[in-house]
């Protein structure tokens, strides 16, 4: 019995050091040792062996097998530094940069349509001495309707389909409340415009949505009148769209000016002659304009006996349709990138 396991040990040695010197990955390394020193290993499995030998043998085989599993742990270990060294120089070369390569230019955006003609917009103001402000718009229902002369029981609210988030809470539904704010705070002359994002409960067509950007201004000072309002949205217009530009004004109620129009502008599609983004009317409704009613400078401490001051607001998704001859204001907010890259 002694003889035969001693045999046994030696050919698990010499088999051991056959597979770890053909091992080439760290996984193979593994499975050699969980073959030759695991649990369930062949060299187990002889020690198991061992309660059958005389208590003279035991420490002859004893001795021998410890030689020989070290002699598998040495070879391991020797062998698992040389493989990791190898996987280490392989990936290094696969991964390797070659510095020498064109490099790829990385895609640049551009500008928004909206943001574009925005950004003209506010040019062509501030070369009439106007500056830039902002409200925001998340509003309360006072700046938003009551401040501007349409109290809660007031029928021009049912034309607003506005989002209300509790009674005195409101998505706004024009820039008009950044008007007051500025007004409530700053002493005349004013001269503001406030570009913002506004929300109402439209149905989505080539000309609405229920969010788009609106661009309001305002004008408060001693003998300020409507001449002066036409004056400066023919500036306005002719300097945006060029002095081909036909517009006209239409009388209209707007409850927070007295009196009150309905600007528009040449349809671009048609040319005045009749098509489905004018609705036949050869011209687009562009904005809203009027003489700042007295009550709302009254509500915004401004004396209307001293001072007077026009307003007006436009829709820019329009000033850009018609600014980039584009005929469907859904193409905005479709995030289609053939359409964005013509811009």
């Amino acid at each position: 019995m002694n003889f035969i396991m001693k045999e046994q040990l030696l050919k698990i040695a010499e088999e051991a050091k056959n597979v770890l010197s053909a091992a080439a990955t760290a996984a193979e390394l593994e499975d050699a040792r969980v073959r030759f020193l695991g649990k369930k290993g062949e060299l187990t499995a002889v020690l198991r062996g061992m309660g059958q030998l005389s208590a003279e043998e035991r420490p002859v085989i004893g001795q021998v097998a410890n030689e020989v599993r070290g002699q598998i742990e040495d070879l391991i270990e020797s062998k698992k530094t040389a493989v990791l060294a190898a996987e280490r120089t392989a990936k290094l070369a696969s991964e390797k940069i070659d510095v020498t390569m064109a490099g790829k230019k990385p895609a640049l955006g551009k500008r928004h349509p909206l943001t574009t003609v925005l950004d003209e917009v506010k040019e062509i103001f501030i070369g009439m001495g106007f500056s830039i402000a902002e409200g925001p718009e998340v509003e309360l229902d006072y700046y938003n309707f009551e401040a501007l002369n349409i109290p809660k029981d007031h029928p021009a609210r049912d034309t607003q389909d506005s989002f209300y988030i509790s009674d005195s809470v409101v998505l706004r539904s024009q820039t008009s409340p950044v008007q007051v704010r500025v007004m409530e705070q700053q002493k005349p002359p004013l001269r503001i415009i406030s570009p913002g994002r506004v929300y109402r409960s439209d149905a989505v067509d080539a000309t609405h949505s229920p969010v788009f950007h609106q661009i309001e201004g305002l004008v408060v000072d001693k003998g300020i009148t409507m001449a002066d309002l036409k004056g400066t949205l023919e500036t306005f217009l002719k300097t945006l769209y060029g002095p081909e530009a036909k517009i006209r004004l239409r009388p209209h109620h707007f409850p927070f000016t007295e009196p009150s129009a309905e600007v528009d502008v040449s349809c671009f599609v048609c040319g005045g002659k009749g098509c489905r983004v004018c609705k036949g009317e050869g011209f687009i409704e562009i904005l809203g304009a009027g003489m700042v009613h007295p009550k709302v400078l009254e509500r915004c401490g401004i004396d209307p006996n001293v001072y007077s001051g026009f307003a007006f607001g436009l829709g820019l998704e329009r000033v850009v349709m018609r600014r980039m001859n584009i005929d469907d204001l859904r193409l905005f907010y479709d995030n289609d990138l053939r359409f964005l890259k013509q811009f």
